[in-house]
């Protein structure tokens, strides 16, 4: 069965918020067997919520929505439903017991707008928000036909941590009571190259790829200076999937770096922790998001130990001990500056291994000779330090169509993937 999303509300069309939900949602139907085929946004507007599910009924079995049950007037989503699906507004008393449970100890919430919250509509099914005061409700259309035929739509609250309780302990185990059919077999499986462009790479791959068998797809995903190789499965032939994904490996060893679907930095992680070693940071240009992704994930204090943000020259020198003298001949953006900063940070934090960064991210500060987009790193290790020059950016005398963002972000990859690639030839 197909299913689609639809996202409610103002603010994802203004770019006020960032639609998080969907990608979360995605995920878990797919872990579910459930193919998702679209997703839509639309306004706080009637007639454009209306035109977008009857265009997601004519090509769904299963309707998602999310944002617009508020109590406030701009949250319409349960007005617009319930002129949709012919019925009306009726109290819950289910859901009443509950939204005064949950703010039973904040009487000033419990007002006359808070109590349009337990109106539902009356031919809906209502299902638990735990952690919210918005109804989950859940419709069937075309139920006298037939129960197993019909279609669902399921509107749940736009608040991400409601949504996402929501999904987990009500939609999915409901869907599943009601469609218990309606999972197929989806399998993906994800590898991790470096160090060649995406075109080179599909040549390598172009014989392969246009020997597929139909029911697997190869998908190309570039990000920061690496490639993403995804192939999909959509139905039950898992040994046509392995063995074209044995294949696909051994075309791309070359610039292999991880054969399944893990960020680099727990790639790291796990390699580190398996040899009883540890890491520590000491960014500049990259100003703490090269921390940030390594303690990003639980249990990372037991290889990565800590960071020097040292953005200014006085940091560097009177924390990380890079000299004087080396900053004033060969300036911070440089390989004897780097270096310094590795083994500085090495040496104050006691790891076995530090990595640095020193670079222009720009929009300003390039020059001729070091434009926009031009890092140093230095790895500093048990067995020596290394160092090289990337450059991140693009054009030339400080002009970069490349933005500060990428640029750091593509640092942090290169800063990774220099260490992984180290801790393999020591291996």
């Amino acid at each position: 069965m197909n299913c689609e999303i639809i996202t409610i509300g103002d603010e994802l069309l203004i770019g006020q918020v960032v639609d998080t939900n969907s990608a979360w949602m995605a995920q878990r139907l797919n872990e579910r067997g459930i193919v998702l085929k679209q997703i839509t946004s639309v306004h706080d507007d009637a007639e454009h919520i209306v035109a977008a599910l009857d265009e997601a009924f004519n090509r769904a079995d299963i309707v998602l929505t999310t944002g617009g049950l508020g109590p406030t007037k701009d949250d319409i989503t349960k007005k617009v439903l319930c002129d949709y699906f012919h019925t009306r507004l009726v109290p819950s008393k289910q859901v009443e017991k509950h939204v005064r449970e949950l703010y039973k100890n904040r009487p000033d919430v419990l007002n006359r707008l808070t109590a349009t919250q337990w109106l539902v509509p009356e031919n809906c099914t209502v299902l638990t928000n735990r952690v919210g005061s918005a109804p989950i409700m859940a419709f069937t259309l075309n139920a006298k036909r037939s129960t197993l035929n019909a279609k669902r739509l399921i509107s749940l609250p736009g608040v991400p941590h409601e949504m996402q309780v929501g999904m987990q302990e009500q939609v999915l185990p409901w869907l599943m009571e009601q469609l218990p059919d309606m999972a197929q077999t989806i399998a993906h499986r994800t590898l991790l190259v470096s160090g060649i462009a995406e075109s080179s790479l599909a040549i390598i791959l172009e014989k392969w790829e246009n020997a597929l068998p139909d029911c697997l797809h190869l998908a190309y995903l570039p990000k920061d200076g690496t490639i993403r190789l995804r192939l999909s499965l959509y139905e039950d032939a898992i040994d046509v999937l392995d063995d074209q994904w044995n294949q696909l490996k051994e075309l791309v060893q070359d610039y292999l770096v991880v054969d399944e679907d893990k960020p680099l930095e727990l790639v790291l992680g796990q390699m580190l922790l398996a040899k009883g070693q540890t890491i520590s940071t000491a960014e500049s240009c990259t100003g703490g998001r090269l921390a940030a992704l390594l303690n990003a994930h639980s249990g990372s204090s037991a290889w990565y130990w800590g960071s020097v943000v040292a953005y200014d020259n006085s940091v560097k020198q009177n924390v990380l001990g890079v000299p004087a003298e080396v900053l004033e001949v060969h300036g911070a953006v440089s390989e004897q500056t780097v270096r310094c900063m590795a083994e500085g940070a090495r040496n104050l934090t006691h790891t076995d291994y530090a990595i640095a960064t020193s670079g222009v991210a720009g929009p300003t500060g390039g020059t001729p000779d070091k434009p926009v987009g031009t890092v140093w790193m230095a790895w500093a290790t048990p067995d020596g330090t290394y160092a090289e020059c990337f450059h991140l950016g693009s054009g030339a005398s400080g002009a970069s169509s490349v933005s500060r963002e990428q640029i750091t972000a593509r640092a942090c990859t290169k800063a990774l993937l220099g260490l992984i690639r180290i801790l393999r030839k020591i291996d």
